[in-house]
């Protein structure tokens, strides 16, 4: 009778908090009531990570590479005094080996990447598939389909691969880089060591990392930091949001001192250059042929600005009078803030199009107009 009596006064608390509508429903509907609980329970136990996962995760592939490697032969060996016949003969020692051709070998490699176009269409780092002769896809369905390297970009490290066979494909939905905030949750999902759709979960540390501060020179990309762990093999693979959205493709971790910082694409960036790698298979930067580095104060603070350290000759900055020593403060109005946002302004504007440049030259500011060349052509000069 106690029991009952319990149950009872449970019952009567739990329906005043639910308000007054459920005091005065009917006995059914309160009973019927009841056996939600248990669903509702089950629902608490499931993150937001799994949700997000069992979105995007069938999306999310292997990508095993082959590459063809020419090994030198021996036979240059054959010049030095000591691989002449007659001389090992003369100095008792053995016989020297035939010289040996050249020859071949295949190195493979893996990595990740996803499936973001119902045709098949896929994005990776552009140094997971860079110089294979083969792309093999592994699916988590367990489908392994023949890819095709569309084309690769190696200034931002991002590639397309085609599947070579007809879908349908699992489909990963693309965010919007630009909506992020240090702070928010995201999830890393890539196939580290090998160990398909592995799965970390970290926030944004930074937004806007310039690679040139990592000692990454060769590339032009504002990354997202984050310490959501990062793994070899998780190259290329996605960086979620919250939704389950692609935002970032992973593309680099810190090791030695530091290590744990993971660094990803923005998706926004990525989504623009995948559009011309898959409308013309190359990608076009713009560049005005300058190297700079940042200003500073009399006291060696930082200051704003880029200092033009040198001038590439006949290149349109040279070409605008642009000289060694001056400081660009702004481009088409904007203020510049570093040289690594100064690379941006270039990189936005386009190629063959003129923007107007505000410099500073032994105290006087004075504004001239350059024209942008593409990044290729120039460099192989």
């Amino acid at each position: 009778m106690a029991a009952a009596r319990v149950r009872a006064l449970a019952l009567v608390s739990a329906l005043a908090l639910a308000g007054p509508s459920a005091l005065s429903a009917s006995p059914a509907r309160a009973q019927s009531a009841a056996p939600a609980a248990a669903p509702a329970a089950a629902l608490a136990r499931q993150s937001f990570v799994a949700d997000a996962v069992r979105r995007t995760g069938p999306a999310v592939v292997t990508i095993d590479t082959e590459r063809n490697v020419v090994v030198p032969g021996s036979g240059g060996l054959q010049q030095l005094p000591f691989m002449d016949p007659l001389l090992r003969q003369f100095f008792g020692l053995p016989p020297g080996q035939a010289p040996q051709p050249p020859s071949q070998r295949t190195e493979r490699g893996q990595g990740s990447g996803f499936i973001y176009d119902p045709a098949g269409l896929l994005i990776t780092n552009a140094h997971v598939v860079e110089g294979s002769s083969r792309v093999v896809v592994g699916l988590p369905d367990g489908r392994r389909v023949e890819g095709k390297v569309v084309g690769t970009d190696n200034v931002t490290d991002l590639a397309v691969v085609r599947l070579e066979r007809a879908g349908p494909w699992p489909v990963a939905r693309l965010g919007n880089s630009d909506a992020l905030q240090v702070g928010d949750w995201v999830i890393a999902v890539g196939n580290p060591f090998g160990l398909d759709n592995t799965v970390t979960l970290g926030i944004v540390s930074s937004l806007n990392r310039n690679a040139a501060k990592l000692g990454i020179t060769d590339k032009r990309l504002e990354l997202i930091q984050t310490d959501a762990a990062i793994n070899p093999g998780n190259s290329g693979g996605p960086l979620l949001d919250a939704s389950g959205d692609v935002v970032g493709i992973n593309t680099l971790v810190r090791s030695g001192p530091g290590a744990g910082l993971g660094f990803a694409i923005p998706i926004n960036r990525a989504r623009t250059i995948a559009q011309q790698l898959v409308a013309s298979g190359v990608v076009s930067h713009a560049m005005i042929g300058v190297s700079l580095e940042p200003v500073r104060d009399a006291n060696g603070a930082l200051v704003s600005g880029a200092r033009v350290r040198s001038v590439m000759p006949s290149g349109p900055a040279a070409r605008a009078g642009v000289q060694a020593g001056d400081v660009i403060t702004a481009v088409g109005g904007q203020p510049v803030k570093d040289p690594a946002q100064l690379t941006q302004f270039v990189e936005s504007n386009g190629v063959g199009r003129a923007m107007a440049l505000s410099l500073q030259r032994g105290g006087q500011q004075i504004n001239l107009q350059v024209i942008p060349g593409e990044l290729s052509s120039l460099m192989a000069r």
